[in-house]
């Protein structure tokens, strides 16, 4: 369990897929959003990077682009989050 809500939304969006699977920086904004009807999500997209980037520096996820784990600081055009591993990391 993490205090930041942008890095939560990513780990929470995360383990509803399950292992294996990955998601667009977009499906976590909309969690974290909460609305996902509306175009408010847009607004959370920088938040959700930076955790992004975060949580890949601790491990705690992967950022890929094109299929490839590339590193957090590498970060640029269209990339995907998922677990490493396709393991969930533990809460807390």
């Amino acid at each position: 369990m993490t205090e930041d809500p942008a890095e939560q939304a990513i780990l929470d969006a995360l383990r509803r897929l399950g292992p294996d699977k990955s998601i667009c920086p977009t499906d976590a904004a909309r969690v974290l959003a909460g609305s996902p009807a509306d175009q408010s999500w847009r607004a959370k997209l920088p938040a959700i990077r930076l955790a992004a980037i975060r949580l890949a520096g601790r491990g705690e996820i992967q950022i890929t682009r094109k299929g490839r784990p590339i590193a957090p600081d590498a970060i640029h055009g269209v990339i995907r989050l998922k677990l490493p591993g396709g393991a969930a990391p533990e809460p807390g």
